[in-house]
Order: C-alpha cells, then sequence, then structure tokens
C-alpha cells in the first residue's frame, strides 16, 4: 500500500490582480504535475477565501483528494455570500472535515487550524509576499511554524507585486 503525499496549504485571503495569474499557473504546475503518479495526492486546506479555495480547486481538478481543517463552529460567519457558496462548494468535495474545538473564529483558532496542517502534510505550499503576520495565525506564522519541523515550504508570490 502506497501512502499518500500530503501537501498542505497557507497563503493570504486577497491575492492582489496583478499577482493572481502567477499564483494559479504556479499551484497549477505544483498539484497537476502530479498526474498519473502512482502515489496518491492528498490536500489539506482550511478554504478560506482567496489562497486556500484557489489551491483546493487546482488540487481536486488533478484528482486530488481534499481535507478541510477548520478552525471553529463559526467558521462560515467569516464569508462573503460568494465566499460561503465557494467554501460550501468545496466542503461537498472533501474527503475529510475537521473542525478544530473552538466555538468562534479567533487568531488561536487560525494558528491552530494552520499548525494542524502542517503537523499533518508532507510539504506546505504558502502563497505568501514574504512579510509578517498582520495577525497570530497569519501566513508568515505558519511558514515560520512548519519550517521549525523541518519540512518544506514551497513560496509562491510574483515578485514586485505587495498586498494593500
Amino acid at each position: 500500500m502506497t501512502l499518500p503525499t500530503r501537501i498542505g496549504v497557507t497563503g493570504h485571503r486577497l491575492i492582489p490582480a496583478a499577482a493572481y495569474g502567477h499564483v494559479q499557473a504556479a499551484l497549477t504546475d505544483a498539484l497537476c504535475r502530479r498526474q498519473g503518479s502512482a502515489q496518491p495526492l492528498e490536500v489539506l486546506s482550511s478554504l478560506a477565501a482567496g489562497s486556500d479555495q484557489l489551491f483546493a480547486e487546482i488540487a481536486l481538478s488533478g484528482g486530488a483528494q481534499l481535507t478541510v481543517v477548520t478552525p471553529a463552529a463559526d467558521y462560515e460567519t467569516t464569508f462573503s455570500p460568494a465566499e460561503l457558496l465557494r467554501f460550501r462548494r468545496l466542503l461537498g468535495q472533501a474527503r475529510t472535515h475537521i473542525v478544530l474545538d473552538y466555538e468562534q473564529v479567533s487568531d488561536h483558532a487560525y494558528y491552530d487550524a494552520g499548525v494542524y496542517i502542517a503537523d499533518h502534510c508532507d510539504r506546505m505550499v504558502a502563497i505568501w509576499d514574504g512579510r509578517p503576520a498582520r495577525g497570530l495565525g497569519g501566513t508568515a506564522d505558519i511558514v515560520h511554524y512548519t519550517r521549525s519541523l523541518g519540512k518544506p515550504v514551497s513560496v509562491i508570490w510574483k515578485s514586485g507585486v505587495e498586498r494593500d
């Protein structure tokens, strides 16, 4: 029996238009070049708007199995109506759904979801501009935590593009 390769994601909720095409192409290359591989692919994502949802869509289109890790019971309250529809559609395609033991979203809940993903992946893909996190559990925090575990992190971002 071959164990799946597990790839986690961490990334920004807002991907500037100037970076979006680059991020999408790099994710497609990273996730779909494995098509035909004998080793199954499992991806782990919190399905946050932006990077997480884009990552999950591309991975699913390439035949990956999706594990969703949501930070709190009220996570759906953090989405706009369009983001929520996308979240629910992707969640419906998940093989596994893990809800952390928080009633309400918080920085600690976000951090713990990122830690869970880092702890359970073989490598991490980070859609990250390289800047510090804007709150506990932000992309930079999860990148640093993953690296502290000695796991590889592939950073995807378009050079010269800054987030608002």
